[in-house]
């Protein structure tokens, strides 16, 4: 859809009122030079009355000044002095005429005109109080006529009374249809703008949606088409409408689901893979409905839209397979989280049992049995909280606010931290907590709550150290700004980006293990719940940061060596006050 179309629509350049105030300024000049050219004529020949040729020429004047001066806007409906250049002109005009004219001549039946003029634009107190006063005047004609000549005053009076009835009627229907006039134009203005609001939304609503909106005519012609639906079928963003679906070989399906709508008559869906050159096909959820056909009457007002539409919507399987598979983590989610709840409780009890029991045995295989189940009940009471942490982790993306922090004194306290804490394990003892840590992001801000920072920062260091080797490099922790040593854009974005990485030389993850590396409950340890770096997505998430794996080359003491690096990418502290893309809702 152009710009134009959603601009405001231009109100009528003649609107059904003017016309009418035209249409009477028009007549009434038509009716003053009529007058003028007759009393003009009548001057020459017979030697007429030369006042009333000087009465019709100031007529004539009067109304094209009125013409000039009213062409913008009629006067007021409401009764009032501002009706009497008009009406009153015309009356007074028509009186003076009948007046002074010496012949048979009769102008009364132009005492209509100011009649219609007000019953037309005017109230109908004004209709009825010209008509009035137009039928005293003619009354009293009437009179006068009586007292100055014979005739039979019964039939004259009969005949002016017939008359002015007339008149009354004339007045009242034409009032009667003027207002209705007015009011189907009122109704027309208004559903306009009705249509016109309405065709705003859709314009909004359809441009706006992820999936792709098409409407086509039975020759295959696109008329509409959202930018969701043109990158869907590869064509460029201002493609002219309307144009061919058939145009382009990749879109046959399509085209031929369209044209089976037709025929069927009735809606229809399919999935269907499109092939466009130098592309990837690209697999779409077509669904088509049919608009129902227009009548006679509207495909004449519109001539040249189609008769019927068949509207398509495109939907991309890739999403559609993600949405399902959202759907399916939260139901697992919601279901682990209720399961590791319950097992909570039972747990607690198994744990305070064995440790009573413990405290009577004497035998060394008894005590061993019970130091295991003491490690799997504390094994799976990790496990239990590790789920549940989801849960806490949602409360506490809503509850916190990013702030800026700087990079390297903050990483440089957790890392403080981390090392300080005791061993968790043998494999800890074997290999001390020692790193290689380079922090060159010395006056780098970041937008982060320290708290998450933290513990994403925990988490990676703790995985890295479980597959590190033993030389005192093989942990590197580092921070910088972008460079060729940045693993995640080869080619940095505009502006600087501020990153951090936790790399380790362990073995190679398999190719399996990094397809599912940041999905809940996956993990290549049967030890492990694979929530940790899960969790770490999605906090890194909530303040606009990018978390990532690659397969990365060091130099260490050793010489160059391949390991694995996990890198964040942070959202600058520069944008706080501009929203970021969110992980806003981890449902459990």
């Amino acid at each position: 859809m152009s710009a134009s179309r959603l601009s405001a629509p231009p109100l009528p350049a003649e609107p059904q009122v003017m016309r009418l105030w035209h249409g009477f300024l028009n007549g009434r000049i038509l009716v003053a030079s009529v007058l003028l050219i007759f009393q003009g004529l009548g001057t020459v020949q017979s030697h007429a009355n030369p006042w009333l040729w000087a009465i019709c020429a100031i007529y004539l004047g009067l109304t094209v000044l009125t013409r000039i001066v009213g062409r913008n806007a009629p006067p007021p409906p409401q009764t009032g002095l501002h009706w009497l250049p008009l009406i009153g002109v015309d009356i007074a005009v028509v009186c003076l005429l009948q007046l002074w004219q010496a012949g048979p001549l009769n102008y009364t039946p132009l005492l209509a005109l100011p009649i219609l003029m007000a019953s037309a634009l005017g109230t109908l107190l004004l209709a009825f109080a010209t008509t009035a006063g137009v039928t005293l005047l003619m009354l009293g004609w009437t009179t006068w006529q009586s007292l100055y000549g014979p005739s039979d005053l019964t039939q004259q009076y009969f005949q002016t009374a017939l008359t002015c009835a007339g008149y009354f009627l004339m007045a009242y229907l034409t009032h009667q249809l003027a207002q209705r006039l007015q009011r189907e134009q009122q109704l027309s203005l208004q559903s306009r703008l009705a249509a016109h609001l309405q065709e705003q939304v859709n314009h909004l609503i359809i441009h706006h949606l992820n999936d792709g909106v098409l409407a086509m005519d039975q020759q295959g012609l696109v008329h509409t088409a959202n930018p969701a639906a043109l990158q869907l079928l590869g064509c460029a963003p201002g493609l002219p409408l309307p144009f061919a679906l058939a145009a382009h070989a990749g879109n046959a399906p399509l085209s031929a689901l369209v044209a089976q709508t037709f025929i069927n008559g009735a809606p229809l869906a399919a999935d269907m893979d499109l092939v466009h050159a130098g592309q990837n096909p690209l697999g779409l959820h077509a669904r088509t409905w049919l608009t129902l056909p227009l009548a006679g009457n509207a495909l004449q007002a519109t001539e040249p839209l189609p008769a019927q539409w068949c509207v398509v919507f495109l939907h991309d399987l890739r999403e559609m397979q993600a949405r399902l598979r959202t759907e399916k983590l939260a139901a697992m989610g919601r279901m682990s989280a209720a399961v590791a709840h319950e097992i909570r409780n039972p747990l607690a009890a198994i744990t305070q049992a064995n440790a009573l029991l413990a405290e009577d045995l004497t035998d060394p295989g008894q005590q061993r049995l019970s130091q295991m189940v003491t490690h799997n009940a504390q094994r799976l009471a990790r496990i239990a909280e590790e789920v549940l942490d989801i849960a806490r982790v949602q409360q506490q993306i809503h509850a916190a606010e990013a702030s800026a922090l700087p990079l390297d004194a903050q990483v440089a306290a957790v890392w403080e931290e981390w090392r300080a804490q005791a061993p968790a394990g043998a494999q800890d003892t074997a290999c001390p907590r020692q790193a290689l840590v380079q922090l060159e992001a010395a006056t780098a801000l970041v937008a982060f709550d320290a708290e998450h920072l933290r513990r994403v920062l925990v988490n990676l260091l703790d995985n890295a150290q479980r597959y590190r080797s033993s030389a005192a490099d093989g942990l590197q922790l580092l921070t910088g700004h972008n460079s060729a040593s940045h693993p995640l854009d080869p080619a940095p974005a505009q502006g600087a980006q501020v990153w951090l990485q936790v790399w380790s030389d362990g073995a190679p993850l398999e190719a399996s293990v990094q397809r599912h590396l940041f999905e809940p409950f996956f993990s290549s340890q049967s030890r492990s719940s694979g929530l940790g770096l899960y969790i770490c997505r999605e906090l890194c998430e909530r303040y606009g940061a990018r978390l990532g794996y690659q397969r990365l080359v060091r130099n260490t003491a050793r010489g160059p060596v391949e390991g694995n690096a996990f890198t964040l990418v942070f959202y600058p502290a520069a944008a706080l006050g501009t929203p970021s893309y969110s992980f806003d809702t981890i449902v459990v």
